[in-house]
């Protein structure tokens, strides 16, 4: 894909850290490498946590932010459906791309993630989409350069596989110099680093308590072919997913459990 003709038609790019954060100025400078036409239409303000969710009982409001360009009020599914459904007109996009996410996206926190959420809610209009997120150690120095270096190639072969069949991938990039970085890796989902979900309350300056939800983290068992494994160890993880969250082992044993009573 290094000669223009064979850039992709046409990409959408969103996130859910919000329209003016450094992630997605990142993979606006990739995916201007990678395609003809690149649309933004990416949520006002931060949306993590937002997972699929779209606005069924309030009005969702746009402001536009430049050529193809827009900002909405809304979640980062708003976006992806206000992109596609009415903002680009009769324009589709060839590939959806969410990210780059500050942070990583990594087994059961990509139920959470409204960047992940907006790759899902792409699939859901029948479109190939890839997450795009960027671990890093310390919050005050994110390795932009690791993701700005690594995106092109990786989704240039992640886009060549993703067309076949509509599908969504979540990509995560480890925390270490391009240079370092291991190999592009299949992996699966595993359980991440995320132990629970903690309540921390607080007193605002009127005396009126209020709470904060705050994501507790920490070593579980992931096998060496999860994503944790993979980007922990210098790799790229991919890992395709869909949204088919059927438990297999538990609907056997239900289907025998209750084929029996009856």
């Amino acid at each position: 894909m290094s000669s223009s003709h064979s850039k992709l038609p046409c990409v959408l790019l969103t996130n859910d850290d919000g329209i003016d954060a450094p992630g997605l100025a990142v993979l606006e400078a990739v995916a201007a490498e990678l395609a003809h036409e690149v649309w933004v239409v990416a949520p006002e303000h931060d949306q993590s946590g937002t997972s699929h969710s779209v606005s069924l009982h309030s009005p969702l409001r746009v402001t536009r932010r430049g050529e193809r360009r827009f900002g909405v009020l809304g979640t980062p599914g708003d976006c992806v459906v206000m992109a596609v459904r009415h903002l680009m007109g009769d324009v589709r996009p060839t590939l959806v791309l969410s990210g780059i996410n500050r942070g990583s996206n990594l087994g059961v926190e990509t139920i959470f993630s409204g960047t992940v959420g907006a790759a899902m809610t792409g699939l859901l209009l029948g479109l190939p989409s890839i997450a795009l997120s960027q671990i890093y150690r310390d919050r005050d120095h994110v390795r932009w350069d690791t993701a700005r270096a690594l995106a092109p190639d990786v989704i240039r072969r992640l886009a060549a596989i993703a067309h076949e069949a509509p599908v969504c991938l979540n990509v995560n990039f480890p925390d270490v110099d391009p240079g370092a970085a291991g190999p592009l890796t299949v992996t699966r989902q595993g359980v991440g680093l995320v132990q629970g979900i903690d309540v921390v309350p607080q007193i605002d300056p009127r005396g009126i308590e209020y709470h904060w939800l705050r994501f507790t983290r920490g070593p579980r068992e992931n096998g060496p072919d999860s994503e944790t494994a993979v980007v922990y160890s210098g790799g790229i993880s991919v890992t395709p997913l869909h949204f088919d969250r059927t438990d297999e082992r538990t609907f056997a044993v239900l289907a025998q459990a209750l084929g029996a009573g009856q």
